[in-house]
């Protein structure tokens, strides 16, 4: 955060630090992420301190929004739970003792991770806009004619769900914070009660990690999605304005492109398909309403990054691979590091590398031979995937289970019960 910090100032805009310590008194830069950070915080505490810290943040969110409202200012909240957040986690340093408060540091310390987080990234986007002038857009828009351009297929499908449907499907992109964050409670919602009960692996986790590996290829592979580079979003800059008419120009003469340097190049990977499927993944242990919930989210997620004009189809195979490598590492500890994890990971690494290589290196061979191009790039996901499932989700007795390393875990199982 130091770090970026440093070069926000350099670059001579404002960075994490300073942006998070003007949300405690000035005028917050979102709604639901200070929100998000503060339900993750509460997930350390009984019912009663959640009740009075709730209560709390939101009297102080009231004040501090009347206040602005009446000198002219901007309706918004986001004051009350950063504040809140900070005390809980000074009276817990103080005053509490034990796991009690452990749990309770440990709460506040995931949800001031994800607050601080959208702050790096916020300057993370600004800071590849400024170091990345070339784009590779025309790479990837080529490479996706092998996926049949879904996001311009995506876009037929939004207008057809009209603006009712259209509102629903941009809301859930935007909230995905508060979609993780609940996921996250229901996940973690004993420890209140028993400190001792965190489980040893849950969503935050993965969420974190995805936060700080994910955006580090926006500088290796810069892209600013199809709205921009394809439609009149592109200020002058775009190859044309296909987008959202039409489609692409089909160019088997790809080059790296001149953009301008504040939109940001955060495209490739589609980090929102790969939170949003984390966020599926660890919806399937719920109840049907909370599988459901992960299954609407990740749908709509998709739908949203390609009919927007956010994303290029190629960008959420490679953000679904990077949340499965990612996942692959962190879930159930408890197994340790057998072959059945090692092959996970190396093949995840593996398969990422490959596709960023293809799409910057074959894209024309992937548009000029779609069927085959198609194929071997959703068949590369869907293998992976499959193998993702054969070793963390496939029931102990079956053929993938075995393969999958699963038949440790029975084992494992008996001996415990006997």
């Amino acid at each position: 955060m130091i770090g970026v910090q440093l070069a926000a100032e350099h670059f001579g805009f404002q960075g994490p630090i300073h942006s998070l310590i003007s949300d405690y008194i000035a005028t917050p830069k979102a709604v639901s992420v200070p929100w998000a950070g503060f339900g993750l915080a509460l997930i350390g505490l009984d019912n009663r301190r959640r009740a009075i810290a709730l209560v709390a943040a939101i009297g102080i969110d009231l004040v501090f929004m009347l206040e602005r409202v009446l000198r002219g200012g901007v309706f918004t909240f986001g004051n009350g739970p950063l504040i809140v957040l900070t005390a809980i986690a000074v009276v817990a340093a103080v005053r509490w003792m034990g796991a009690e408060k452990a749990s309770a540091l440990r709460g506040v310390a995931f949800g001031a991770l994800l607050i601080v987080a959208s702050k790096v990234a916020v300057t993370w986007l600004q800071i590849s806009a400024i170091t990345r002038p070339m784009v590779l857009d025309e790479y990837t828009q080529l490479a996706d004619h092998a996926l049949g351009n879904p996001s311009w297929a995506a876009l037929r499908l939004m207008d057809a769900l009209g603006p009712v449907g259209q509102a629903f499907i941009d809301w859930i992109y935007f909230e995905l914070p508060i979609a993780a964050m609940l996921v996250a409670f229901w996940q973690l919602r004993h420890v209140g009660r028993n400190p001792f009960a965190w489980p040893t692996h849950h969503l935050v986790r993965t969420f974190m990690v995805l936060a700080i590996i994910g955006p580090v290829f926006y500088l290796i592979f810069p892209l600013v999605g199809p709205v921009f580079a394809f439609g009149a979003d592109g200020a002058g800059f775009q190859i044309s304005d296909s987008w959202p008419g039409g489609q692409p120009p089909f160019d088997l003469t790809p080059q790296p492109m001149l953009f301008d340097d504040f939109t940001p190049r955060n495209c490739m990977p589609s980090m929102h398909t790969a939170w949003a499927l984390a966020l599926f993944i660890h919806s399937r242990s719920g109840p049907w309403w909370v599988r459901l919930f992960g299954t609407v989210w990740l749908v709509g997620t998709l739908v949203a990054t390609l009919g927007f004009g956010y994303h290029y189809g190629v960008d959420l195979l490679a953000g679904a691979v990077l949340c499965l490598t990612v996942e692959a590492a962190l879930r159930d500890p408890e197994r340790g590091w057998g072959w059945f994890r090692f092959r996970l990971v190396a093949g995840g690494t593996l398969l990422f590398a490959a596709q960023l290589l293809s799409f910057r290196y074959l894209p024309v061979q992937l548009a000029e031979y779609p069927e085959l191009g198609g194929f071997l790039l959703i068949g590369t996901v869907a293998a992976f995937g499959c193998a993702f499932y054969a070793t963390f989700f496939a029931r102990p007795g079956g053929t993938l289970a075995a393969w999958g390393g699963r038949v440790e875990v029975e084992r494992e199982v008996e001996l415990a019960a006997r």
